[in-house]
């Protein structure tokens, strides 16, 4: 990391950039730098000259771009007359003067295909043609003032970004300066018109609207967008493609590192997987779940520090998220060895089993929970047959009924898949758990079973044991599409594939 990056000089709010924005010119004499301490009128007039023009031209949009206008219209449609406003969010500060990587809020990244910090969609009702949309963005850094260079967020340090012309060529879209946005948007609001905004992501902004927002409006706004990602377009069916086909490059990776895992620790296939991902794509789409043996049974098992050993199970739970933002969610259980014992080979049969049976009922017309259903009746009927369950007490359906079998299966047996690993969580249940699927919608399918190290009710050989499959699937016009299906499931498909990674 270089020097310190405090902003120091570039004070001025209004001082933009190139691109066709105003430059104001700001005394920069006697303003300190960090620890390079007081500026000469030299070094200033330097760095305001000599620069060349950068200006990008005769840009195409991006991808998403026709895509996001559609999302657009049917946002228009849903709220007639009244005012919309959609921030991508601010950075975080991480510790001190550092701040986290930025990752914009989802519902902006939906609707504009843009990922850049602080900015903010803004629909403003039109008559009959419903909405005129527009962003507020930040230009590029002043070179007149010394905003470039001597502000901590100036270009110099974290890099170009698009002149306002160049992110309306790309996002299709008219660009303003989002350092305006709050005083533009509390003076619109009042002329009466409703307004609504997502909140969570800009605090600035919403203090600035206060007076005109509500809250139980504004959260049915954030539902909406949540339940406007339940279908996936083409165009998004393909990034989770491509997500799935980097995650299965990943799994591969860890595999073939399996003996530097065991020489070390559960962190090298953390590091393994992220370092693939970051190759492909972006980021992970969440933290890895890298678990051997024991931790297997731990469900969201992020700590990955624990000890890798032959013999046991790793449980890796992973998914690449791509420069588009969509991520990918699988995981495999795997011997560390290469081969499954009688027993590994017991439970994880059984769980595959009930994968298979989720993944059947997975079609367009059927209700959202059959995949859950038909899982966790497969995985009943094993604990039965193992004799962990009492058969002459109970049968598969009071087993159901009661929920027992969940002292060990534990969780759902899937979710929504998209932009977010758990998309559209906060989507209307009539349009998501309660209802039918539709094609263009892509879930995981993830039964599992989990023998914890203290649970007296199982055989003690059972105990530490974590076995969770999970794939991600697109419902299709006649069916399903299995998107990770270029990683094997089976258990002897699994040896096999191992084997010609290590040999």
């Amino acid at each position: 990391m270089t020097e310190d990056r405090t902003p120091a000089a570039a004070e001025n709010p209004e001082g933009a950039a190139d691109g066709g924005q105003e430059a104001t010119e700001q005394p920069i004499k006697g303003r300190k730098n960090g620890l390079y301490g007081e500026i000469s009128d030299e070094l200033a007039a330097s760095m305001k000259s000599g620069w060349a023009d950068t200006e990008l031209r005769d840009l195409q949009p991006v991808e998403q771009a026709r895509y996001a206008a559609e999302r657009r219209a049917a946002l228009s449609a849903a709220y007639p007359g009244e005012r919309l406003v959609i921030p991508a969010g601010n950075l975080k500060t991480r510790s001190n003067d550092t701040d986290y990587n930025f990752r914009p809020a989802t519902e902006y990244v939906h609707l504009t295909g843009d990922q850049t910090e602080d900015a903010v969609l803004v629909a403003e009702p039109a008559g009959e043609r419903g909405h005129d949309f527009h962003l507020y963005l930040l230009p590029r850094s002043n070179r007149e003032n010394g905003e470039f260079w001597l502000d901590g967020n100036g270009e110099l340090w974290v890099g170009r970004r698009h002149s306002l012309t160049e992110a309306e060529a790309l996002l299709g879209l008219p660009a303003r300066d989002v350092r305006k946005a709050a005083e533009e948007l509390a003076a619109a609001a009042a002329d009466g018109v409703p307004t609504r905004m997502v909140r969570g992501y800009d605090a600035g902004l919403e203090a600035a609207l206060s007076e005109v927002l509500d809250a139980d409006k504004d959260d049915e706004l954030k539902v909406f967008l949540s339940g406007l990602r339940l279908v996936k377009d083409e165009w998004e069916v393909e990034q989770l493609r491509a997500a799935c086909a980097a995650t299965v490059k990943g799994f591969t990776d860890a595999v073939r590192e399996l003996g530097q895992a065991v020489a070390t620790s559960e962190r090298w296939i953390e590091g393994t997987f992220w370092r693939r991902a970051r190759v492909e794509g972006n980021d992970v789409g969440y933290g890895s779940i890298c678990a051997a043996g024991p931790h297997a049974t731990t469900l969201h098992w992020v700590r990955n520090d624990g000890e890798v050993r032959p013999g046991e199970l790793l449980l890796l739970d992973a998914g690449v998220e791509t420069r588009t933002l969509y991520t990918a969610d699988v995981t495999r259980t795997l011997p560390i060895n290469g081969r499954f014992d009688d027993l590994q080979r017991k439970i994880y049969d059984a769980v595959y089993a009930a994968q298979e049976a989720g993944i059947a009922a997975v079609r367009p017309g059927a209700r959202f929970r059959d995949f859950h259903e038909a899982s966790q009746r497969v995985l009943a009927e094993h604990l039965l047959a193992w004799g962990l369950l009492d058969a002459t007490v109970y049968d598969v359906e009071k087993v159901i009924e009661l929920g027992l079998q969940r002292r060990w299966t534990l969780h759902g047996t899937g979710h929504m898949l998209g932009l977010d690993v758990h998309d559209c969580a906060v989507s209307r249940r009539e349009e998501h758990v309660d209802a039918l699927l539709k094609p263009g919608m892509v879930l995981t399918v993830e039964p599992g079973l989990y023998f914890q190290q203290d649970d007296l009710t199982v055989p003690e050989e059972y105990r530490g044991i974590g076995v969770r499959i999970e794939d991600d699937i697109l419902v299709t016009a006649d069916g399903h599409e299995n998107l990770s299906a270029g990683l094997p499931r089976r258990s002897d498909e699994v040896e096999a594939w191992m084997a010609s990674l290590t040999a």
